[in-house]
């Protein structure tokens, strides 16, 4: 591809669809051998208008793939005690096969303990110190979703990372470390980037870059001058005004392949959530063919 044309869209709408009427055809299989369809509990504490639209969107998506959803309402004021017993309980429910707690779920919420009160086998979020750790040493388990749904892109449109240079802006526990070990998992050469890294030298670590994940949650913040000749060029970021981390202009103008924002990595985050969950029901009733 000439690197001098515009970059080729990497549709995660696309992919996210066809992922989507597989868990749905899988869901459905194993509703029919088990007389239950696939369970998705999702908990999500106060009313922040942004993750009660998140959640009514993902429970939406698992009535489409055949996979019932149970919804765990809790206020505000819910302390991180509280939480902890919730998501324990949901963890010792055999009706619940995968278990989502939305976050942020509030500045007085010890997040880590919350997230760690999840069985791991049925951390279909990927948000475990468990999960985490299998991903680092490539164990069974479940991917963080985002990461996941980042490397089924890749997959899908002929990127193999092996011996690749990965640059991953981002550290966060669920995007961008996981990203990172992920891209590591399939041979490529993995360099993290974060606040506490100089500019210049931000710049010159991704003019090497074949394969850039912007995971930073900053409007724009990679530009087009950034960007290597060729590169493959991930957008997971989402800000305000529908517009993710990267300069899409003037990225698209060096890049071969690139995200698009929105209709890249979110989809895929959604639909890799929906097949991880399958697979936890699978697992948890001896039924996967893995």
């Amino acid at each position: 591809m000439s690197t001098t044309a515009s970059a080729r869209l990497m549709d995660g709408s696309g992919l996210a669809r066809r992922l989507v009427e597989e868990t749905a055809a899988r869901a459905a299989e194993l509703t029919r051998r088990t007389g239950t369809p696939p369970c998705l509990a999702t908990v999500l504490v106060g009313a922040d208008p942004a993750s009660v639209t998140y959640v009514k969107m993902k429970r939406a998506r698992c009535e489409k793939a055949g996979i019932r959803s149970r919804h765990v309402e809790l206020p505000a004021a819910t302390t991180t005690e509280e939480l902890v017993a919730a998501v324990r309980s949901l963890s010792q429910d055999p009706e619940v096969d995968g278990i989502l707690l939305q976050h942020p779920a509030g500045p007085h919420i010890d997040e880590r303990a919350a997230f760690e009160a999840i069985a791991p086998e049925k951390d279909v979020d990927g948000v475990t110190t468990s999960s985490f750790a299998s991903m680092s040493f490539g164990l069974p388990g479940f991917v963080s979703c985002t990461p996941g749904g980042i490397m089924r892109l890749l997959d899908a449109y002929g990127v193999d990372p092996a011996g690749k240079r990965a640059v991953v802006v981002g550290r966060s526990a669920i995007l961008g470390k996981p990203a990172g070990m992920l891209l590591l998992a399939r041979d490529a050469t993995v360099t993290y980037c974060h606040s506490r890294t100089s500019a210049a030298d931000l710049s010159a670590v991704l003019r090497e870059a074949d394969i850039v994940v912007a995971a930073v949650g900053r409007a724009r913040f990679i530009t087009g001058e950034d960007i290597k000749p060729g590169a493959v060029v991930v957008d997971a970021g989402y800000n305000e005004g529908n517009v993710g981390d990267v300069d899409f202009a003037s990225a698209a103008e060096r890049a071969a392949l690139i995200t698009p924002v929105p209709g890249g990595v979110g989809p895929m985050t959604i639909a890799t959530l929906l097949a991880q969950t399958v697979d936890a029901a699978e697992r948890l009733r001896g039924t996967t063919t893995a």
